[in-house]
C-alpha cells in the first residue's frame, strides 16, 4: 500500500484484539459483565452472584477478552470446550459460549462480532461439529449478531433454568 505522497503506509494497529483472561482482568470483566447484565436491564440482580463469579468461570471455560489499543477490557466471553458450564450443550462434538459482554462505550464496532467468530475458531480448531449458545428474549442486539454470524434458531431446545427464566437456543454447524 503506498500513501497518495509516494511513500508506503503503515496498516493502522487494530483497534481492538481477543486474547486469554489474565487474573487481573478478573475485576474489570466482573464490572463490565454485571453493568451490562444487570444495571443494562437484561437480567435480575439475582443473578449478579454468578455474573460477578470471573474467577469461578475462568476454571470452567475458556475466558477470552476484548482489548482497546490501550490494553483495557471492553468485552469478555466464556467459551466452553467441555464440561457442564455450558449447560446448553449436549453432546462432545457441540462447544458453547456464555456470558458475552461487550462495554456500551465500543458497542457497533464489531467487538461482539470479533468475540463470537474467535470462540468459532477455537472450536473449529479443537473438533467441535456446532457452535450452541442460549440467549434471553431481551437481547434483541445479540440476536441480531448471532443471526448475521449464520445461527439459527433451535426452538426444540429453549429451556429454563429456573421457573420464569426463560431462554432461546441458537446454534451454527461448524
Amino acid at each position: 500500500m503506498v500513501s497518495p505522497a509516494g511513500a508506503p503506509s503503515v496498516p493502522a494497529e487494530p483497534a481492538v484484539s481477543v486474547g486469554p483472561a489474565r487474573p487481573e482482568d478478573f475485576p474489570a470483566i466482573a464490572d463490565l459483565t454485571v453493568r451490562v447484565y444487570v444495571d443494562g436491564g437484561l437480567t435480575g440482580p439475582g443473578y449478579t452472584p454468578e455474573l460477578a463469579d470471573v474467577e469461578g468461570r475462568a476454571t470452567r471455560a475458556e475466558l477470552l477478552v476484548a482489548r482497546d489499543s490501550d490494553g483495557r477490557v471492553v468485552g469478555s466471553v466464556a467459551l466452553v470446550l467441555d464440561g457442564d458450564f455450558g449447560e446448553v450443550t449436549e453432546s462432545d462434538d457441540e462447544a458453547a459460549f456464555r456470558m458475552l459482554v461487550v462495554d456500551p462505550a465500543v458497542q457497533g464496532q464489531g467487538v461482539g462480532t470479533l468475540l463470537v467468530t474467535t470462540c468459532l475458531h477455537r472450536a473449529r480448531a479443537a473438533g467441535k461439529r456446532r457452535m450452541v449458545l442460549s440467549t434471553g428474549p431481551t437481547m434483541t442486539a445479540a440476536h441480531r449478531l448471532y443471526e448475521r454470524l449464520g445461527f439459527t434458531r433451535l426452538p426444540e431446545r429453549d429451556w429454563a433454568p429456573v421457573p420464569g427464566i426463560d431462554l432461546m437456543v441458537y446454534a451454527l454447524e461448524l
